[in-house]
């Protein structure tokens, strides 16, 4: 198995990024499990409720896991990055809530606009970390295209999905922390009560999307590492 590599938001260390890494059981920026917090009323244990979005840790993802295209190496990546941050400037946003996508629970933007930007700065953040680092992907495996298809795409998710190895990206993208897998309908209420009022008082007002992080997957386990969160510089 080879690594992947991706382009997320991570938290900025403090109390929030602590919280994230106790309630999903790994932290990226130490490369360490953590034990789970004990929250009362929820319907089974936070080990299973986070199994699925665990090896990534906390994160916001702006480019998507991918292998590194033929040709490209982590040391280009790694200068790519840094150049990306040092020209883009910092996103501000109202803030941050818990809220239900589907089957699963995420933080996601509070607020249409805020005095700083709105969430079109936001959705052309995304678009430009997609379209800048794309020349570093491989493109996806005959086997990855089937899995992603799975999820009955809409047309413009699969001319994504062939462009850019991906289907929620650019105009499909949206932006959110993930906090769980897949749950069961009648289960999503306690889970998310139980939630607010854990993250509530460190959740951030505003919210600012103040940095770009490279993480790199452990061939063997898949848990996602922290190489760099480059502060977003530009306009400064």
């Amino acid at each position: 198995m080879h690594s992947r590599h991706a382009l997320f938001y991570t938290p900025q260390p403090g109390p929030l990024a602590e919280r994230l890494a106790d309630w999903l059981g790994w932290d990226p920026a130490t490369g360490k499990h953590r034990p789970h917090p004990a929250l009362p009323g929820l319907p089974a244990p936070v080990a299973e409720l986070t199994r699925r979005p665990r090896k990534y840790g906390a994160h916001g993802t702006l480019k998507p896991p991918f292998h590194l295209a033929p040709g490209t190496d982590v040391s280009a990546l790694d200068t790519a990055t840094w150049a990306f941050a040092a020209r883009t400037a910092p996103v501000v946003l109202g803030g941050l809530k818990i809220t239900r996508i589907g089957s699963f629970l995420a933080l996601t933007p509070r607020g249409e606009t805020t005095a700083q930007a709105d969430l079109s700065d936001l959705s052309d953040l995304a678009a430009a970390v997609v379209r800048d680092f794309d020349p570093f992907r491989a493109p996806p495996t005959p086997q990855e295209l089937e899995r992603r298809r799975k999820a009955r795409l809409s047309p413009r998710q699969e001319a994504h999905l062939a462009r850019w190895g991906y289907p929620h990206v650019m105009e499909d993208f949206r932006f959110h922390i993930t906090l769980t897998g897949p749950l069961k309908r009648d289960t999503l209420p306690a889970v998310q009560s139980a939630l607010e009022a854990w993250l509530a008082p460190h959740l951030p007002v505003p919210f600012v999307l103040d940095a770009l992080s490279l993480l790199t997957s452990d061939p063997d386990t898949g848990h996602f590492h922290l190489r760099h969160r480059v502060a977003l510089s530009g306009g400064r």
